[in-house]
């Protein structure tokens, strides 16, 4: 018998294929919402006219523009962002861009409602041992309108690094989930391709752990399942054609499927534990920590969850493969990084990688049980 619990995250709607500029200013119409504060990638705003487009359709309701927000979105960036709202006034922030910009706004929107203001103060607000503290709700709330794929936009969780010690620290708290999310793809189309594709990855990753994982349930399944088919679809279209929106539209909702297990209770694993100490210890973008670690944690895991893993084999078109072979070949068709060596991180590192991975939350729940580092440096070791 299934047991568990379903909890519908606080999005009012997601919109898909319509223009970003005008579906924004339907929304702040919508919410009665007059002072947008645009935290935006600093590419899309110099090199292209996406972001005037959306300042001209608010005209005066934009009150200020941030676009300084590094990767893997760290503590002063943050600050930096939220001092500036909070000087602007603003009643909405909307973001247009990648993972790092969409959490840096929610970590934004739970500085402005704490009165956090300095760097040290975020410490006051992450989860400490996987619990989050008591802490005022968001009242300046996010609409969302993302470039990349990796599905931050549709989740309540923030990842901010610490950089005095490289650690990615978890935000976390229901209502810094967007508000709105705008599906337009044909702002993704300046995204570059390793970017835009390995961010699939990551959205591949999400469904495959959760299709893998053993607390997984029906619900969770038939968005997992549909989600991956999507993208294993779509993204080799995207690669053939940069200019098919259509096949941008697909991966965009895969994306989106690819979310949903994780709204609904379901674990992810080792492969994101791992990736996060990636991320924030040695500078891997997100999308290719998921390219390098997945095909290694399914041949780790599938000694204990085959079943499952053919689940995924299917859902990708090769009922008859291994799931790890499946997936090394479908990363590999996308040009992405494959081994811990393509992303400049080397055997020497591979036992404080293990030892702050089994600290992740994700870890934990790997469908095969880590129980010390050197099981994770096994999976490293197949990675490397």
């Amino acid at each position: 018998m299934y047991q568990g619990r379903v909890v519908y995250g606080a999005i009012d709607e997601v919109v898909f294929g319509l223009p970003a500029a005008s579906a924004i200013v339907e929304q702040l119409d919508r919410l009665r919402l007059n002072r947008a504060f645009l935290m935006v990638s600093g590419t899309l705003n110099r090199e292209t006219d996406e972001i005037q487009k959306i300042r001209q359709a608010l005209g005066s309701r934009c009150v200020g523009v941030f676009d300084a927000m590094p990767a893997h979105t760290p503590r002063e960036a943050v600050i930096a962002a939220t001092n500036a709202a909070r000087e602007a006034r603003a009643d909405i922030i909307v973001t247009v861009g990648g993972g790092s910009i969409t959490d840096g706004a929610k970590a934004v929107q739970l500085c402005l409602a704490n009165g956090i203001d300095t760097i040290d103060g975020i410490e006051k607000i992450r989860v400490h041992k996987g619990v989050a503290p008591e802490m005022a709700a968001p009242i300046v709330r996010q609409i969302s309108v993302p470039t990349t794929i990796a599905g931050g936009e549709f989740s309540s969780i923030a990842g901010v690094t610490n950089r005095k010690i490289n650690v990615k620290e978890m935000l976390r708290h229901p209502l810094v989930v967007p508000r709105v999310t705008i599906l337009d793809p044909a702002v993704t189309v300046h995204t570059p391709e390793w970017l835009f594709l390995s961010t699939g990855i990551r959205a591949v990753d999400h469904c495959v752990e959760a299709i893998c994982s053993r607390e997984t349930h029906p619900f969770a399944d038939a968005q997992s399942v549909k989600g991956l088919a999507m993208l294993a679809d779509a993204l080799p279209r995207v690669k053939a054609n940069p200019a098919d929106l259509d096949a941008r539209m697909d991966a965009q909702i895969g994306t989106w499927l690819s979310m949903g297990a994780l709204s609904a209770g379901v674990p992810m694993g080792a492969s994101h534990g791992i990736g996060y100490v990636l991320g924030s210890a040695f500078d891997v973008p997100h999308g290719y920590t998921s390219c390098v670690m997945l095909p290694a944690v399914m041949r780790w895991n599938a000694r204990d969850n085959a079943d499952r893993q053919a689940i995924v084999a299917a859902a990708m078109g090769h009922p008859s493969l291994a799931a790890a072979d499946v997936l090394d070949a479908f990363i590999r068709g996308l040009g992405m990084p494959r081994s811990l060596a393509d992303v400049r991180v080397a055997p020497e590192h591979f036992d404080a990688i293990a030892a702050q991975a089994m600290r992740t939350p994700w870890v934990p729940r790997n469908p095969r049980k880590i129980e010390s580092p050197a099981q994770v440096r096994e999976i490293l070791f197949l990675a490397a």
